[in-house]
């Protein structure tokens, strides 16, 4: 038979589900969760017997951690010494356990996470509290199994004579499932075993008067009491863990932010570093200095403030922006009857009042048997002394001891335990007051044992024995409550002014969308120009507004989307430097572009609205509080047709005109209320009926009858109307002529389209820019005023071969005011 005929075929994903399977159960029962019963994972369980066993208990001295991890590794525990000493080292951490099950002596690590000392120089023993884990362990209160090499036993489960998992929360990531149960506090957890025994039927309300919340070994404040009731329901549950802070005055008016306790599981370290970065960083203005304070009086860290920094609020920011405050999400997964269960509160109190029910029985059944044994030898005794000559006679007769025995079980009827007894009797118990001590231990051991049966007997009297054993441990290792808890998850709001110092400052976009923010210093030094303003070759300032730090901007693209930029966010730069593109700051696609810049201060309470302009005539108005987000990606700010795009979003506030122009030299003029207010994802409606072919180069405001409307062809013709000359038309009309382009060959021609059109109530200077980048500026006065149909005059000296692409009036305000 050849070789390969002595495999049989298989499937891969057979193979491989086996396999997982097997080792996904190992881990889930064997090494991540832990049992519902004491509480422990195997490695911890491992490691308290080996402990135990070897006496290395709270009355002896210490011993070093490695040989303890050596009798772990060499007995139960077939792994690397690191996961065991790594466990070993968490059970003696005070700030992970609210009770240590293990006494460490040496370098344990501290909460800024750094690392123990080696094994090799570190002691350890069991504390005083784990030792109530392992009572009566050698009572046959719980199963023992064969180690993984049979040559030793192991306990299965602990006795644990104190609810452990609950007390001391576990966590813990295996495959497919995963365990965070936080610690709770001993005295509330104890009396919620006892209530549950004097009321079988108590509800989880009931329980909750008495269990308020976990207690973390670290403190801080619990807010979030509906996600405490929902994990003690389900096992799942989200609460916000706070630090707990003061902010204390100092002298000169400055103040202090002082962190008493912080965070269950947060490093200190790294919280301390990610207040310094923030202060480095200047995201926040205000902080002077952070330092760390802890020391042997425990932890306390110090964040001092500038003088008159607003202390609450760079609190909040904080809070918000650190790990001062964090979310801990309750998941209690526990091993139940060898399978991972997720449990809420009363089952897993359920779950270990069973254990203690069966850990008790176990434990007086083994009394009981010594007892009756005890009982059985002094009955033996008492009844020997009472004819002490006749058995001494029987036994000087006997042959030897084994013959002695058989004779006082044939004369006397003793049983062979009894003969026994008899015969290692020494001769000192054979004096009167011997005599009467062995018949008060027979009564003493009669009483016990009736004890012993009625626990056994009666269910109340085994409950009684559990109260009364855990109340014990109450009264001995209860704690005070370390961590506070409020009801309500109080909200954060960081006002921006904490983060932001106000200052009046100017923004810049250029025509190849070029951004800056410069301070008015900058621009003053810089001779106070907008011509001196710093742009690549062949760029012009597009945008200039001037705004203030704690402001916003609305960023709106051709594509229907706008951006939400805070205008602090807007690197800053002098004036003569170009700025950085946009897409620096904000996610701009390749293939749009912004076509609109409207600055915001308080959006949320802004009454004002916005009209967008669509490419094919739609026009819209929504609200600017619809706008307000707190993304800095892209958001719909409107909805564009395939094929279209929007070409205008101004800001309105009412009871004005909309003048849309076409390419085609067609303008319609309407009353803005004619287009309702709607949704900001809406569509729009139609403002203008266009022909095929034609489409908007314009979107004006007009108002009063006053003013010219001015209008630019493509190669730089442009004329101005009077605005009375337009009639104020129904939306949605095909409007009226404003500009006549003329046809011929021997006729000069004054353009093939609308390139821009200007509402002007006064003299502006306006940019073209060409399609060959040159930059050209006329003022709006030198274009006549002719009749709608005009054909215009030479506006901008266009080059032959180029058109205008772009357009914009040149804003020069007064900047040094």
């Amino acid at each position: 038979m050849g070789i390969l005929e002595q495999f049989l075929p298989a499937y891969l994903e057979e193979i491989v589900g086996d396999r997982f399977g097997r080792y996904s159960k190992y881990i889930i029962q064997d090494r991540a969760i832990p049992d519902v019963r004491d509480g422990l994972k195997p490695v911890q369980r491992r490691i308290l017997y080996a402990m135990y066993d070897s006496g290395n208990t709270p009355d002896k001295p210490y011993r070093k951690s490695a040989k303890t991890v050596g009798d772990v590794m060499g007995n139960y525990h077939p792994h690397g010494d690191s996961s065991i000493y790594e466990g070993m080292v968490r059970m003696a951490q005070p700030w992970k356990m609210g009770h240590p099950l293990v006494d460490g002596h040496g370098n344990w690590g501290s909460q800024d996470d750094d690392p123990a000392a080696a094994m090799r120089y570190t002691e350890a023993r069991l504390s005083s509290i784990a030792l109530e884990l392992l009572r009566d362990i050698e009572k046959r209160t719980v199963q023992f199994k064969d180690n993984f090499d049979n040559t030793t036993k192991e306990p299965v489960v602990l006795p644990a004579r104190y609810p452990n998992l609950l007390v001391n929360g576990v966590s813990g990531i295996s495959s497919g499932f995963a365990t965070e149960i936080p610690p709770h506090n001993l005295r509330e957890i104890i009396d919620a075993c006892v209530a549950c025994m004097d009321r079988p039927g108590i509800t989880l309300e009931e329980l909750m008067t008495i269990v308020k919340g976990p207690d973390f070994p670290t403190g801080g404040l619990i807010m979030g009491e509906e996600g405490i009731r929902e994990a003690y329901a389900t096992g799942r549950g989200r609460i916000y863990l706070r630090s707990k802070t003061a902010i204390e005055d100092l002298r000169g008016g400055k103040q202090q932010i002082v962190i008493t306790e912080i965070p269950y599981q947060v490093v200190k370290s790294r919280l301390v570093t990610a207040m310094e970065n923030i202060r480095l960083e200047k995201k926040i203005e205000g902080i002077a200095e952070v330092r760390d304070e802890s020391g042997r009086n425990g932890l306390r860290i110090v964040v001092e403030l500038k003088k008159d920094a607003d202390g609450a609020g760079i609190l909040a920011y904080l809070l918000k922006k650190t790990d001062l405050q964090v979310t801990y999400n309750f998941n209690m997964v526990a091993i139940v009857n060898k399978a991972p269960q997720q449990l809420g509160l009363l089952p897993m109190l359920t779950a270990y009042i069973d254990h203690q029910k069966e850990v008790v029985t176990h434990r007086t059944a083994y009394d009981l048997e010594k007892a009756e044994d005890r009982a059985h030898v002094v009955e033996g005794l008492v009844k020997a002394l009472n004819v002490l000559d006749e058995v001494i006679a029987t036994i000087k007769a006997s042959k030897n001891r084994a013959d002695a025995q058989n004779n006082l079980v044939a004369k006397f009827a003793f049983t062979e335990r009894q003969a026994d007894a008899i015969l290692t009797l020494q001769l000192y118990r054979l004096t009167n007051l011997e005599i009467t001590a062995l018949e008060k231990e027979l009564k003493e051991a009669q009483k016990r044992i009736a004890y012993l049966q009625s626990i056994l007997n009666s269910e109340k009297k085994l409950i009684g024995v559990i109260k009364e054993e855990l109340l014990e441990i109450r009264g001995k290792y209860g704690i005070d409550r370390r961590s506070d808890i409020q009801g309500e998850v109080e909200e954060l709001k960081v006002n921006l002014e904490v983060l932001v110092a106000p200052e009046d400052v100017l923004v810049t976009l250029s025509q190849e969308g070029y951004m800056k923010r410069t301070s008015m210093l900058s621009f003053t030094r810089s001779g106070g120009e907008l011509d001196s303003a710093g742009v690549k070759e062949g760029d012009v300032i597009r945008e200039l507004l001037q705004v203030n730090t704690i402001d916003s901007l609305l960023l709106f693209t051709r594509k229907g989307q706008y951006y939400l930029l805070p205008v602090h966010q807007i690197p800053e730069f002098k004036w003569k430097d170009t700025g950085t593109a946009v897409v620096n700051i904000i996610p701009l696609p390749k293939d749009d572009s912004i076509i609109s810049v409207i600055p915001v201060k308080d959006i949320g309470a802004s009454e004002q609205t916005l009209v967008f302009v669509t490419k094919k005539g739609q026009v819209k108005r929504s609200e600017l509080k619809d706008y307000a987000t707190t993304r800095s990606t892209a958001v719909a700010a409107c909805k564009v047709a395939e094929g279209d795009e929007v070409i205008s979003v101004t800001l309105s506030e009412g009871g004005r005109q909309l003048m849309l122009v076409s390419r085609n030299g067609l303008s319609i003029r309407f009353d803005e209320a004619e287009v309702n207010s709607m949704g900001r994802v809406a569509a729009g409606v139609k403002g203008i009926t266009l022909r095929d072919g034609d489409e908007l180069a314009a979107a004006l405001w007009v108002s009063d009858d006053e003013g010219e409307v001015l209008v630019v062809s493509d190669i730089g013709f442009g004329k101005r109307s009077l605005l009375l000359d337009y009639p104020i038309q129904g939306r949605g009309g095909k409007g009226v002529q404003t500009f006549e382009f003329k046809e011929g060959k021997r006729v000069r021609p004054n353009g093939s389209y609308i390139a821009a059109a200007y509402y002007c109530r006064e003299p502006q200077d306006i940019v073209a820019i060409t399609s060959g980048g040159g930059k050209l500026i006329a003022n709006s006065e030198k274009a006549p005023i002719e009749e709608r149909k005009a054909i215009g005059k030479q506006l901008f000296a266009v080059e032959k071969n180029e058109v205008i692409v772009a357009s914009f009036i040149r804003t020069t305000p007064e900047l040094q005011g």
